[in-house]
């Protein structure tokens, strides 16, 4: 809900302030007849004066204003403690104004404190909602480019990611009855003799005109004191804080601090420095002496290595035998290895055109062409029968036939040979296509365990066995 509005004649209106800013009777915007023309300041759209059931006085927006008017989307917790802000600048004798805007559009104060002789600004923002860091120093620094001054407050109960980022403090609302806000974080006070910074707790009508005035002020902390403890609920917490509102005073006792730590610091890194000298002149004599202790062993040592160099060589040349010897002894068995290999595959070459020299090549023919019939009728599938077939050593000499189309897929091996069978394990569960019961036997009794399909065709023009 805003509490400024547009007026044609008199320009801004402000419902907090007495008269309106204008001496204006309430009265002759609430409720009146005919009705006054009033808009926003932030979206320009149609308002009405309202009062709410505590006697706060605000503008309200006529049905249908924008839904991203920043003005409308404030909480109600946000107009209180802008409220309250005015109120504590008022008592500290400057004028504060609400919703405030640049002549840019560049920014927009929640309430904007001014000095009677209208010589200094201050800012005053309650930032209810999430901001990012780069967003609240952005902020921070078109206010300082017009030379306005700024403190961003924040009435949730965590401190907020910024509170130290910017001039800012955490405010706390009213207990009860008769009592004011307080700031509870963002004030801190410097201990000299601790030598770090302490919490302090003010009344926020207090801290404005401080901060108003000049009493308490904006400081960075040096990073040796960002850490700051505090106990909360019997608990003792620890904080992190690069900035504060404090006094002129504690600012000073900081600086002292930091001044006095650092000759200390320059104090003990002299002592330290002496002390490494010293160190220095007698690691001086000890490497002296050291030396030459050093080279009188070096002597022993290089008659010992001497002496280990040669037993070493002695030793080297036994290794280097032996492994002579290893790998000759490795190479001779591969050879023997492949040999019996090629020798194996030899004879598995010959057992295989053994087998397949029992069939004529119209023999051959008629099988495949069985082979193809069946599979078109029984399982309606198209094999691929080669024009000239291509013995698979991996499936016992046979042929493999496969399906056609896009997923192309094994169908059965035609006539594996028996005597390779039990050197092919790939063939154990594929499916066998023979010409006879006798090959279908002979598989069998081979040890083949998939599945066997003969066709009953003619033993004819047979030769020797395999």
């Amino acid at each position: 809900m805003p509490f400024t509005a547009l007026h044609a004649d008199f320009g801004r209106l402000n419902a907090a302030l007495p008269g309106l800013g204008h001496n204006l009777d309430w009265s002759q915007v609430h409720k009146a007849r005919p009705r006054i023309p009033l808009t926003c300041p932030e979206c320009e759209w149609a308002l009405h004066a309202k009062v709410s059931p505590y006697g706060v006085r605000f503008f309200c927006h006529d049905p249908g204003r924008p839904p991203s008017c920043s003005l409308t989307n404030e909480s109600w917790e946000h107009h209180m403690l802008k409220l309250e802000m005015a109120a504590a600048i008022r008592e500290a004798g400057w004028f504060a104004a609400l919703e405030v805007p640049a002549q840019d559009g560049s920014w927009r104060a929640d309430v904007m404190a001014i000095s009677t002789d209208g010589s200094q600004r201050m800012a005053w923002e309650a930032q209810l909602s999430p901001i990012t860091l780069d967003d609240i120093r952005a902020r921070t620094e078109r206010y300082e480019a017009e030379a306005i001054r700024v403190c961003w407050v924040s009435p949730h109960e965590k401190p907020p990611q910024w509170i130290s980022a910017v001039p800012a403090v955490r405010v706390r609302a009213p207990q009860g009855r008769g009592q004011g806000w307080v700031v509870d974080d963002g004030i801190a006070g410097f201990d000299y003799a601790a030598g770090g910074w302490s919490f302090r707790e003010e009344q926020l009508e207090r801290f404005v005109r401080w901060a108003l005035h000049g009493q308490l002020v904006s400081v960075e902390s040096y990073p040796r004191y960002r850490r700051v403890y505090r106990t909360v609920d019997d608990k003792q917490l620890r904080f992190r804080r690069s900035r504060w509102w404090t006094s002129l005073q504690s600012a000073d006792a900081q600086t002292k601090h930091e001044l006095m730590r650092q000759r200390q610091e320059a104090a003990k890194e002299e002592r330290e420095e002496a002390e490494k000298q010293r160190q220095k002149d007698l690691q001086e004599q000890e490497r002296v002496r050291r030396a030459e202790e050093e080279e009188r062993l070096r002597k022993q040592r290089e008659e010992r290595a001497e002496i280990a160099w040669r037993e070493t060589q002695g030793r080297w040349a036994e290794a280097y035998a032996r492994r002579a010897r290893q790998q000759a002894e490795e190479e001779g068995r591969l050879v023997r290895e492949k040999a019996e290999q090629e020798e194996k595959e030899r004879h598995a070459l010959e057992t295989a055109n053994v087998w397949w020299r029992r069939l004529s090549k119209e023999q051959s023919e008629e099988l495949f062409a069985v082979v193809a019939e069946r599979a078109w009728r029984e399982d309606k599938l198209r094999v691929e029968i080669p024009e000239i077939p291509r013995m698979s050593r991996q499936y016992a000499y046979g042929v493999p036939l496969y399906t056609q189309g896009k997923r192309r897929s094994l169908y059965g091996i035609v006539r594996p040979c028996p005597g390779l069978v039990p050197v092919s394990p790939q063939l154990e569960l594929e499916h066998a296509l023979v010409r006879s019961a006798q090959e279908a036997q002979e598989l069998q009794e081979a040890g083949h365990e998939g599945r066997i399909t003969h066709f009953d065709l003619p033993e004819h023009e047979q030769l020797a066995m395999c």
